[in-house]
């Protein structure tokens, strides 16, 4: 359960080579977060991270793996994780692929990956969270979602529709969870200097997974639905969205 000062003593991550999600998650730990599940597709890198938040101070982290095109399975995959963690006190979905556009839109193939990775695994495996934390009276869900969710354009249409789907279902399984004690916060980062986007020219207002973290965590504290990361994006974003398609069409972005 959450100490008195709102820290998770329990943490599982969706996602746990994910650079944000790893911010994250040693800013918990720093805090008092003591048992922490890693899930991921690549053991080396998860083992990585494991070794981390030992030396970090936490007291268990053990990890598993998953394939996150193997949508089937993310309800099992979020079974397995809670039955060896036991209760959850927050899951952190941090489950991407980001990769070039111009090829994307072209292959069927990439298409499909792009859509399962972004969207249709993290929905999956978000329904069986909401299960679980509904069974055990409460817990919190992070879910990383983008800016480029907001309002899809061009340059990266396929992730944006893909986030953009994950983002409402988010949003709205919050809502259906309440009264359960159970509540979902969907973080919408700019443009993050991380593996993911490593050789791309980073934009104005371009961030760190640490400085996502710490948006995240301020979050949590102040129970916010939604987190912006930098803050000001809300305000940039609640004028993009007012653009008429053929101006927004036009933005050199």
């Amino acid at each position: 359960m959450n100490d008195p000062f709102g820290t998770p003593d329990s943490v599982l991550v969706l996602g746990g080579t994910s650079d944000i999600a790893r911010a994250l998650v040693r800013r918990l730990v720093a805090r008092g977060t003591k048992k922490v599940m890693l899930t991921g597709r690549d053991r080396a890198r998860l083992d990585v991270v494991a070794a981390e938040l030992r030396s970090d101070g936490a007291d268990a982290v053990t990890s598993l793996e998953f394939d996150a095109t193997d949508v089937a399975g993310a309800a099992s995959i979020v079974d397995s994780a809670f039955a060896e963690a036991g209760r959850v006190d927050l899951i952190i979905v941090a489950v991407g692929l980001l990769v070039d556009d111009a090829q994307e839109e072209r292959d069927p193939a990439k298409v499909a990956e792009s859509i399962a990775v972004n969207f249709a695994w993290p929905a999956v495996a978000l329904a069986r969270v909401a299960e679980h934390l509904r069974s055990q009276g409460g817990g919190h869900a992070v879910v990383l979602s983008t800016v480029a969710a907001v309002r899809v354009r061009r340059a990266n249409y396929v992730y944006g529709s893909a986030k953009a789907g994950l983002d409402e279902y988010a949003r709205n399984l919050h809502q259906a969870l309440a009264g359960s004690g159970a509540g979902i916060t969907v973080v919408r980062p700019g443009f993050v200097h991380s593996k993911m986007t490593v050789g791309r020219p980073p934009p104005p207002m371009s961030t760190t997974p640490d400085a996502v973290a710490e948006d995240v965590v301020r979050g949590l504290e102040r129970g916010a639905e939604v987190v912006w990361s930098p803050a000001r994006l809300r305000l940039i974003f609640a004028v993009l969205r007012l653009l008429p398609e053929v101006l927004w069409r036009r933005l050199p972005m």
